[in-house]
């Protein structure tokens, strides 16, 4: 009897565990413990989301943001699990990275424009950069190719037509002024500024180090396609907690403190 009793007793217990694994997944299925981890570059991503993170305190959902200071480690570390999403990359970043690593990383919802624009600390305007000057540009490959459409749509430059391919200085066509491009970190870019005649700086990086983004030389057109986003892995792009987050990123409130702190160096982009 003892024996037929512990089998028995067996058989409930495992029925037991199956059924709050079975739990455990219905809860994972719909995406939602209340409780989000956010990736972000240090600046407007991060201030930014930090505001989206009060306001989805008040919709029940826990946020914590997690900062840091390249391009590279907010993908990595979401598609190893130790991000929810992150929110500091452009749409053509996103596309890149997908098409380089072989990962499945997508779009839940667009949140600014921050125009590139070229800066210097030699001259005052682009008319005085002499002939021969160094302009510095972004060395990823989304970034780089940003820096350069930037530059062909001012006048400055013309590019070879690559088709779908990202251009790289290799790709300058007409070069009236004879520039020469290096390309460097882009998080690095203010601190070179003493060592090059100008360079291309993403608006995140230009305020990060206390810059004034009305002294570019040169300024991106609000027409850009390089929008940022909240990004996760194409399994979360539902979940529920996922949901009220970008719900909350998109609220009047986040809208109105962007619109009012950045005085349009940094622009909502919300509907797109």
């Amino acid at each position: 009897m003892k024996k037929t009793a512990g089998i028995v007793l067996s058989l409930v217990l495992a029925a037991s565990a199956l059924t709050a694994c079975g739990n455990k997944k219905d809860d994972a299925a719909a995406g939602s413990d209340n409780k989000l981890v956010i990736g972000v570059t240090g600046g407007p991503h991060e201030e930014i989301a930090k505001e989206a993170a009060k306001v989805a305190k008040e919709d029940g959902l826990d946020v914590t943001i997690k900062a840091f200071s390249d391009y590279v480690l907010p993908n990595t570390s979401l598609v190893e699990g130790d991000l929810d999403a992150n929110s500091f990359q452009t749409l053509t970043f996103l596309a890149n990275f997908n098409k380089e690593k072989g990962e499945n990383l997508v779009s839940v919802g667009t949140t600014i424009l921050t125009p590139m624009g070229l800066y210097s600390k030699k001259v005052k305007s682009y008319d005085d950069l002499k002939d021969g000057s160094t302009i510095a540009i972004p060395n990823d490959a989304s970034n780089g190719d940003r820096a350069l459409n930037v530059l062909a749509s001012q006048k400055v430059i013309t590019l070879k037509d690559t088709g779908d391919k990202l251009v790289t200085p290799k790709d300058v066509d007409e070069n009236k002024k004879n520039f020469k491009f290096v390309e460097l970190e882009a998080s690095q870019l203010p601190r070179q500024l003493d060592e090059v005649d100008a360079a291309m700086i993403n608006t995140n990086f230009v305020l990060e180090a206390g810059m004034d983004t009305k002294s570019a030389l040169l300024k991106e057109g609000t027409d850009s396609p390089h929008l940022n986003a909240v990004v996760v892995e194409e399994s979360h792009k539902n979940d529920a907690d996922v949901k009220k987050f970008v719900k909350a990123y998109h609220s009047e409130t986040v809208k109105k403190f962007i619109e009012e702190k950045y005085d349009g160096a940094v622009i909502p982009v919300f509907d797109k």
